[in-house]
């Protein structure tokens, strides 16, 4: 079994050939093809959670789970909320293959998925990328969503000053001195927090505007009035809608409060599959709500396990 820590991972996780994965593998999830039960998760009292996250996908012929915790108090320790490792299994045999990292593949696959989200559904002549959070998913960000439009200039917001700067010289990005200044300059706004209030309403947007939102967090990451008259955008709508960790409080807000039908919530793998349609004018505005699904994970563990194998990465070792 093959042992790859996060180095090796990341070093081995290609965003293009990760973010065609997804495709797959949110095509076979709409279409019924692929095994993802409902994420479960255990709390560990007042501290955080652990959450399980199999998935079968036959098409990539991948089995794998994801054990992800979240423990916000991390942060005050100087470690990160989110832990996670994701184990691969032969899906004739059950065999373990691997166990690697799977804080990267969080980040990483995340960050692809909203890459996949915005060839899908943002303008072609989008040109201003805004980054709200200033985190790990703030640099993926950075690098993934570049990848499938031309941008010519990165804004970037957050809470903290001091970060926000050092982000922006990291990346080569401009600072904007609130969220809102940064949306409504942008094309594209990637919301990458864990903020428990809207650090996006549907007034700061601009006409044609695509939204990236990412936040796991038991706040609104999003105004819900910006899924109002918008085209909203899921990995899967039995994920999206219910109460945190399983949903986000935004988008159910949303459903709840009627300012959005599930009827017309789409799942990215039925646009892929043309099914449902993408954008249909440039004044649009397009709202991709991310909560991860352990189909994602699955696909980018077989990318890594693929890649793995090819260069003779990580440790074998006997169980």
């Amino acid at each position: 079994m093959l042992v790859l820590s996060r180095r090796d991972v990341e070093d081995l996780l290609d965003l293009d050939t990760l973010r065609e994965a997804l495709a797959v593998a949110m095509a076979d999830l709409s279409a019924g093809r692929a095994s993802v039960p409902q994420r479960n998760f255990a709390a560990a009292g007042d501290a955080g959670l652990l959450a399980a996250m199999p998935a079968h996908l036959p098409t990539q012929r991948v089995l794998a789970a994801k054990l992800v915790l979240v423990f916000p108090g991390n942060a005050s320790r100087g470690l990160e909320t989110h832990q996670a490792i994701v184990a691969v299994f032969d899906p004739q045999t059950g065999v373990p293959l691997a166990v690697m990292d799977g804080a990267s593949i969080t980040a990483i696959r995340t960050a692809a998925g909203s890459a996949l989200a915005t060839r899908l559904l943002a303008r072609e002549e989008a040109r201003v990328l805004a980054i709200i959070g200033t985190g790990v998913q703030a640099r993926s960000h950075a690098r993934a969503v570049p990848r499938v439009r031309h941008i010519t200039e990165i804004v970037v917001a957050g809470r903290t000053p001091a970060k926000v700067a050092a982000f922006a010289a990291e990346i080569g990005a401009k600072v904007a001195a609130t969220c809102a200044e940064a949306i409504q300059a942008a094309d594209i706004v990637c919301s990458c927090t864990s903020a428990r209030e809207p650090v996006v309403r549907r007034e700061w947007l601009r006409p044609g505007a695509h939204v990236n939102a990412t936040g796991f967090t038991a706040g609104p990451e999003l105004d819900p009035t910006v899924f109002a008259e918008a085209l909203v955008v899921v990995e899967s709508r039995t994920a999206a809608i219910g109460t945190f960790p399983n949903g986000a409080v935004d988008i159910t807000a949303a459903v709840d409060e009627q300012l959005l039908q599930m009827s017309d919530i789409h799942e990215i793998g039925e646009i892929l599959q043309g099914l449902r349609p993408g954008r249909t004018d440039d004044r649009q505005i397009t709202v991709y709500r991310s909560v991860g699904v352990a189909a994602q994970d699955a696909a980018a563990a077989g990318v890594v396990l693929d890649a793995a194998r090819a260069r003779g990465a990580g440790i074998d070792v006997r169980l």
